[in-house]
């Protein structure tokens, strides 16, 4: 999952583009709200942080800009602007969820973790496909009855791939979701992280559960 997180305080930002990244999001950061807007505008983010009071346009115009736009990413605003009146301008702004600063951390991760659940049709933490069960609370991940030890960015890689089974993914799609602005396009990682989950998912006798699409990408076969 793929995070921007707008706000003018850099070593907020960075504090939290750390603590996302421990938590196996790509995180990228903008500085002001002209710049978010502008990044919201070209990438597919699954989730936008969103400051109110910064420089160039504040948070509640871009988040107007964005839904105008006709941009539905889910969008959190945290801000240090606890009014009453200023939750309510917030969210009808368009803004799914509002936290004032400030905050705990474990707080920022379970409502970024409550807005993601919203995209889908289950509310339920854990996502299954066939025997394949990931907890997106625990981060843990089994097939049938074994656990699967997964590193931080193949949690991520095989989470997209069960929010969207028998869907054609890109390598494109993987990048921009799995990794931040500054990933190197034209690297072999997502066929490394494939072949590594492979191992881990598969059964040596039977085909493999993430198939290669000649020409387009992957897909995860779900019965």
């Amino acid at each position: 999952m793929r995070i921007l997180v707008v706000d003018d305080d850099r070593r907020l930002c960075n504090i939290v583009k750390r603590g996302l990244q421990e938590d196996g999001y790509a995180v990228d950061l903008a500085y002001d709200g002209q710049e978010g807007e502008d990044l919201a505008g070209i990438n597919p983010y699954d989730l936008i942080i969103l400051d109110v009071m910064m420089p160039k346009k504040d948070g509640v115009a871009v988040c107007q800009s964005l839904r105008d736009d006709k941009i539905n990413t889910p969008i959190l605003i945290l801000t240090a602007k606890d009014a009453v009146e200023d939750r309510v301008k917030g969210l009808d702004a368009g803004a799914d969820d509002y936290l004032v600063k400030p905050f705990a951390f474990s707080e920022l991760l379970a409502r970024i973790r409550a807005l993601l659940r919203r995209g889908g049709t289950s509310r339920s933490p854990e996502i299954q496909v066939g025997n394949l069960v990931l907890n997106t609370l625990s981060r843990e991940a089994r097939i049938g009855p074994k656990a699967i030890e997964l590193t931080s960015k193949e949690y991520v890689i095989l989470e997209y791939f069960m929010r969207h089974p028998n869907m054609v993914i890109t390598r494109t799609m993987i990048e921009e979701h799995a990794w931040d602005y500054d990933f190197d396009s034209i690297s072999n990682l997502v066929d490394v992280y494939i072949r590594r989950l492979r191992r881990k998912i598969d059964d040596e006798n039977e085909e493999s559960l993430i198939q290669t699409m000649r020409g387009a990408g992957y897909r995860l076969k779900a019965p």
